[in-house]
Parts: structure tokens; sequence; C-alpha cells
């Protein structure tokens, strides 16, 4: 396909995208929304849809829930994590974001996820990344290999990564008063730029 149909498809589906959004956004607030469109291949026309949920689950995030963890309670948001889709034709983003407490070590939670994450692929430590590593992936690089990328954790934090770029699982291990606090990320895209050059 070239650029500028790709250019004017990708035009097409944000304009859906940003109406797609604010009809869920109206339906958000009732609750979990999904919309979708069906393909009609005699036209042309492809499936697009959107998916926007306050809860993830540990099968959203591709990681088990550590053993005695609880259900992260923020004070100033009420919700422990976030589940959202977009997809249209072959674009596609996931994401899914499960938030939870533990009363152990920062080192005992991190050596469970480190365990959990490996059956995605070698793991990465990005807790002492800088933000500014050689591996951000600037210069093209077309790899799908995961990196560390611009990655900055907060002082204290624990930041590990498996999967590919297109397949993120992503744990982040953070002190709080006598615990920790866990985040479980899944980030999954496809038809990106990168995957059209």
């Amino acid at each position: 396909m070239d650029k500028a149909r790709r250019a004017k498809r990708f035009a097409v589906w944000t304009a859906a995208g940003i109406a797609c959004a604010a009809i869920a956004g109206a339906m958000l607030a009732a609750g979990v929304a999904t919309l979708g469109a069906q393909d009609d291949k005699k036209n042309g026309d492809v499936n697009a849809g959107i998916t926007i949920g306050k809860q993830a689950t540990a099968k959203d995030v591709g990681l088990p829930i550590y053993p005695g963890a609880t259900t992260h309670k923020d004070p100033k948001d009420e919700n422990s994590g976030a589940n959202f889709g977009l997809w249209g034709g072959s674009f596609g983003l996931k994401l899914a974001v499960l938030k939870l407490d533990s009363a152990d070590s920062t080192e005992k939670v991190a050596a469970f996820y480190r365990k959990a994450l490996a059956k995605y692929g070698p793991v990465l430590d990005c807790s002492n990344n800088n933000g500014k590593s050689a591996d951000s992936g600037q210069g093209g690089d077309k790899s799908s290999k995961l990196t560390c990328g611009d990655d900055k954790p907060d002082a204290g934090e624990l930041l590990f990564k498996a999967g590919t770029k297109e397949k993120q699982h992503l744990v982040s291990v953070k002190p709080a008063g006598a615990g920790v606090n866990i985040d479980l990320v899944y980030l999954e895209a496809r038809g990106t730029e990168q995957e059209a050059k």
C-alpha cells in the first residue's frame, strides 16, 4: 500500500476514532462500553471498534495476581485498572492495566514477576534506565525486539518488560509505606507506522 493511501486511511480512522471515543466516553459513565462494526467485503469496508472498561483482569494483562495481593485503592482514582481497545482494518491497539498492593518486600514481589514474565521471552530490567538509553528506538530500528527505550522509572521503582515491541508485558513494583504498589500492564499495537515501513 502506498504512503498516500496509508495516510488517507489513517486520517479516516483517526476521525472515526475520535467520534467513537466521544460516544464511548458517554457510555463509559454507565460501566463498560463496546462499540463495533462488521466487515462489508463487497464494498471493501473493514471492521472497526472500540472497547473501554474500568477494570482489567489477570487474563487481560497475561500475568498472575501476586499471592495475597489486594486491589489497589487510590483515594484520587476509584478505578484499580483499565482496559482499552481500538481497532480498524489492519490497525489495532490494546491496553490493559491492573493495579495491586502487597505487604511483601519489593524484592520478593519483583522476583515473582520476573519469573512470570519469562514465559514471554527474555526479561528486561529497566529499573536503572535513565530514559535516554541507546536503545530508545531512534534511527529507524525496524526490529520487533523489545527495549527499555525511553522508560524512566521513579526513584526506588523496579520496572521489568518482556515480549516484543508489538506485544509488551510490563511490571512496575514501587515501595509504598510498609509494602509495595504493583502495576501490571499489557500493551499490544499492530499496524503501526513501524510495521508499514
